[in-house]
């Protein structure tokens, strides 16, 4: 339950595809680059010696582009159906990783049509029109994360749709295209089309919005689905589907929530990536909060999957084991990126480990057999709420090593901001209650660091997995979590009070008024850095250097580098020890030495890239390609490009 973003990786999971092993090193075929989420490329061509010189090859411009106050722009027939309540089409947030697999890059835009483009050249070979409607039915804006791809064991010869490429929609449809020529695959669902929403049998408020692509492991397609956020109570109970990829049947169901407290509660969905361990048969999933996401007195009954990394068996979607990582969630601290899959050498033993971050900044080191923790993971007492009829949870996990990417306490007020403001900063802390890390929502307004859109976001991080060096990005975000009793909300519905963030969680005894800790003329109140970039050693959990990363632009100025920017999509990383990223609101993309986190290379693009690179190699020249999209979030810029960039010749 949260933002857009993409995430690059690579290495094929082997027998997935039939093709030579040193091909595989090239490709970069799934969201997080590989099936583990490494985000990692074997590719050394770029190297930080030369990184410098790399310069723009291709960049293609899709059309499918909305700033969310007149008709969007869209290349081709097909423009869509607006808003039947304002006659525009939503903004767009485009967050979708490219995937280079089949000699060519394929992409999914948030108007939900598939380009497939030349890799070396940008030359569109074809493109594929959902005819989705363009309205925000589950989110604020036309939301896309990309498209996932399905290749048969053996290729039959003649017959189409041996490969596919797979694209949702926020109506809930999932569409099946033949790879090669874009046309759809008719023994998929309906004439190609498969609607997961005839599975929305429970609190069916919305649709189950397919935003994220599915995750794709031998003749399976794991569907997971976003929903609306914070604007119910009772909502549809998570659940992952596993769909055969062949012809959209449906093989197993994993559902997330108790049947008995399913009445006054829902959600703890999946809505972010997912990752695999091929070797052990196992799927893991970072599962979101139930809702109401801020209260919880109607729904004390155990949901112990919520907030939680859970490992499925792959053939059955039974539970192997589960570990919940916020107990009792009611600051929306969604398990929000696919947990990152890589062998650790500590101790002088190898242990199959799993790194999972999170919206607290803690980073979770699992072993992925069993789910116990590798570095300690211990049980602190917390704030108690305040509000009547809640119960909150006397304690929480709280995770020592490797350090947080984010320090445990707020970091005071920003001096700048509040004389900016006349004192305001300061007089506004004065009004909330803080009592550090999860103080619980309150009716007076508790300071909340870090908010639901600081910490780690859902790209996670990329991992070397020779040198075992984790790499994350961060953001250090303060918000104001006000709970307000039905007769406050209506008036502040009305206008009656401050508005600011309001979100009504019908069914529940109160609503929220959710806001950034913001002076009146937009300035942070809290101290910077506002982002950062880590590197951690995995043998040893230490972390080997922290640095400010991005730059905010505002009032037509760039903000000291010191200062850093709130962040969205996540870092890839090479075996020549380079780290790409885009993420930050400034739109740059850039790379960074895997060594020290020094910025080499950066290069202006339309908009911030919220979305992971891929890394691939084509004709024996290595590509960095992004989408440049953009996410309200961070700034209302938007954009349509995909971007690649190489060494000259």
């Amino acid at each position: 339950m949260t933002r857009t973003v993409l995430v690059p990786a690579i290495v094929v999971l082997a027998g997935l595809l039939p093709v030579a092993a040193s091909a595989q090193q090239t490709l970069w075929q799934h969201f997080n680059g590989d099936l583990k989420a490494q985000k990692f490329s074997p590719l050394k061509q770029i190297t930080p010696e030369n990184v410098k010189n790399l310069a723009l090859a291709w960049k293609v411009h899709t059309g499918d582009v909305s700033n969310g106050t007149g008709i969007a722009r869209v290349s081709g027939a097909h423009v869509g159906t607006a808003s039947a309540a304002t006659g525009k089409t939503p903004a767009t947030v485009w967050s979708a990783t490219p995937l280079f697999v089949n000699d060519t890059v394929y992409l999914g835009t948030p108007f939900y049509r598939i380009f497939a483009v030349e890799p070396d050249t940008g030359k569109v070979k074809w493109t594929y029109d959902t005819k989705a409607k363009l309205e925000a039915l589950t989110q604020p804006d036309l939301k896309n994360r990309g498209v996932a791809y399905w290749q048969a064991d053996t290729i039959a010869a003649d017959q189409p749709c041996q490969r596919r490429v797979y694209i949702g929609t926020m109506d809930a449809k999932l569409h099946a295209v033949d790879a090669d020529s874009g046309k759809p695959c008719a023994d998929f669902g309906s004439g190609g089309v498969v609607d997961v929403n005839q599975w929305n049998t429970e609190n069916a408020k919305w649709p189950l919005s397919l935003l994220q692509p599915p995750t794709v492991f031998k003749d399976y397609l794991f569907v997971g689905w976003a929903g609306k956020d914070w604007a119910d109570a009772a909502a549809p109970p998570g659940t992952v589907f596993a769909l055969d990829a062949r012809t959209g049947a449906l093989r197993w169901t994993f559902e997330s929530i108790p049947k008995e407290a399913r009445p006054k509660t829902g959600t703890a969905n999946v809505w972010a990536s997912m990752s695999i361990d091929a070797e052990r048969n196992l799927l893991y999933l970072p599962v979101s909060s139930p809702s109401p996401n801020f209260y919880g007195g109607d729904r004390q009954h155990p949901i112990p999957l919520g907030t939680s990394v859970t490992a499925l068996d792959i053939t059955t979607g039974k539970v192997v084991w589960s570990r919940q990582l916020v107990h009792h969630d009611l600051w929306d601290y969604d398990t929000n990126s696919a947990a990152t899959l890589i062998d650790i050498t500590k101790d002088g033993k190898t242990i199959p480990a799993l790194v999972q971050t999170s919206k607290q900044g803690f980073i979770y080191i699992l072993d992925r057999t069993n789910g116990e923790p590798i570095y300690p993971i211990e049980e602190r007492p917390v704030p108690k709420s305040s509000v009547p009829g809640e119960q909150s949870a006397p304690t929480q996990p709280f995770v020592a090593l490797p350090r947080a990417t984010i320090d445990p306490e707020w970091p005071g007020v920003f001096k700048l901001a509040d004389l900016a403001s006349f004192g305001y900063c300061s007089r506004k802390l004065k009004e909330l209650a803080y009592d550090g890390l999860f103080t619980p929502p309150s009716l007076k307004g508790s300071l909340t660091y870090p908010g639901t859109i600081g910490g780690v976001e859902w790209g996670g991080g990329a991992v070397d997995p020779d040198k075992q060096i984790f790499v994350v990005n961060s953001t250090s975000a303060v918000q104001i979590y006000q709970l307000l009793t039905r007769a406050d909300y209506a008036k502040a519905a009305s206008g009656g009070l401050e508005t600011g963030g309001l979100f009504p969680m019908e069914g529940a005894p109160y609503g929220i008024n959710l806001t950034t800790f913001l002076n009146p003329i937009g300035m942070p109140c809290w101290n910077p850095p506002y982002g950062t970039i880590s590197a951690y050693d995995l043998k040893t959990g230490e972390r080997l250097w922290k640095r400010p990363f991005g730059q905010i632009q505002k009032w037509g100025f760039y903000m000291p580098e010191s200062w850093g920017t709130v962040t969205i999509g996540a870092p890839a990383l090479t075996a020549s020890g380079l780290i790409f990223i885009g993420a930050s609101m400034d739109s740059r993309v850039r790379a960074l030495d895997l060594r020290t986190g020094e910025v080499l290379w950066k290069h202006l693009v339309g908009a911030p890239a919220v979305a992971m690179p891929a890394i691939y190699q084509y004709k024996g020249k290595q590509y960095v390609v992004f989408a440049a999209g953009g996410n309200s979030i961070l700034t209302p810029k938007v954009s349509d490009e995909i971007v690649a960039f190489a060494l000259p010749d």
